[in-house]
């Protein structure tokens, strides 16, 4: 017996050697080909349109989930690594990210805002809103977000460039739809009258939608959801609904309801449907209006969803 124990002791270092050596071979030789490249993408819609143009020939992290508020997003210790190991970050710009926004920045090469993009008299700039950045909410116009897709495009054909001629094929079938969107919105507003076509929401993330598509926006709060609305701000709200007879006032997703809950106590308003400000709804979630059906985990069904909501209760 004490010889079969004197005959293990001897092997035991040398199996774990082995072991050792099996191990650190199997690491070398795997420096994990690495898979796939990986991109970071910042809000829902952006991770939405990084997502149709990778397809399956990238790894896209979405880094917010459905609902999370962009202005006020906290990250999880891991985000950071995200960001350090990712091949590309692609964010919406203009700050509405908020405090992440120097974390993209000191990434180099590697980042994309999409508004840096984009034709500048095309943005609403500081000096028309009175805030420092600007408005970040450019997705409310579908023409805007269309010009953003040549740029993911190029971005994303930087980091596999193997997969370019997909990623653009792609880009140009995205690109179609979001203009086709973009057609169908104009469609859905001119069914409201004009004197109705006031939109009174929860913050001021519906700018680009209003200058595009003919409605006049008042957002209770400012531009971030950081602010919050004075007393006066949702005194001369209430008194706008009663002198212009606004039909309807819209909770948004990513916002606390209690401001529109307020105003819609004090002025006797109807409270519509949740609009989808900041973020798009849940992957997968479907809803089915007017004969169509569509994803409110999408950029294009997030659309459709508040444009509806809004014909309904306005029209």
């Amino acid at each position: 017996m004490k010889l079969k124990c004197r005959n293990w002791l001897l092997v035991f270092p040398v199996v774990i050697a082995w072991f050792a050596i099996s191990c650190s071979d199997k690491s070398d030789d795997t420096p994990e080909e690495k898979g796939l490249p990986e991109v970071v993408a910042t809000s829902t819609m952006v991770a939405d349109m990084v997502r149709t143009i990778a397809g399956d020939d990238l790894k896209v992290i979405a880094m917010m989930a459905p609902g999370v508020d962009p202005h006020t997003y906290e990250p999880p210790a891991r985000v950071y690594s995200d960001l350090r190991l990712a091949d590309a970050i692609i964010y919406n710009g203009l700050h509405l990210e908020g405090k992440m926004t120097e974390s993209f920045e000191s990434q180099g090469d590697k980042t994309l805002a999409l508004t840096d993009n984009l034709p500048s008299d095309r943005l609403i700039s500081p000096e028309n809103i009175d805030e420092k950045y600007g408005d970040p909410h450019i997705w409310g116009d579908a023409s805007l977000w269309a010009l953003s897709i040549p740029t993911v495009v190029a971005k994303l054909s930087e980091i596999n460039p193997e997969m370019k001629a997909e990623f653009e094929a792609r880009g140009a079938a995205y690109q179609k739809e979001v203009t086709a969107l973009n057609e169908w919105i104009i469609s859905r507003i001119n069914e409201i009258p004009e004197a109705n076509r006031i939109l009174i929401t929860s913050h001021d993330a519906f700018s680009y939608f209003g200058k595009a598509y003919g409605v006049q926006v008042i957002g209770v709060q400012g531009i971030s959801t950081v602010d919050e609305p004075s007393g006066a701000d949702i005194l001369n709200t209430i008194d706008l609904i009663k002198d212009k007879g606004v039909k309807a006032i819209f909770p948004e997703s990513s916002v606390s309801p209690a401001v529109i809950q307020r105003i819609s106590k004090d002025s006797k308003v109807t409270v519509g449907e949740t609009l989808f400000s900041d973020s798009c709804g849940p992957l997968g979630e479907m809803e089915s209006r007017n004969g169509e059906t569509y994803d409110l985990g999408t950029y294009i069904g997030m659309m459709k969803h508040n444009v509806n909501a809004m014909v309904a209760a306005l029209k």
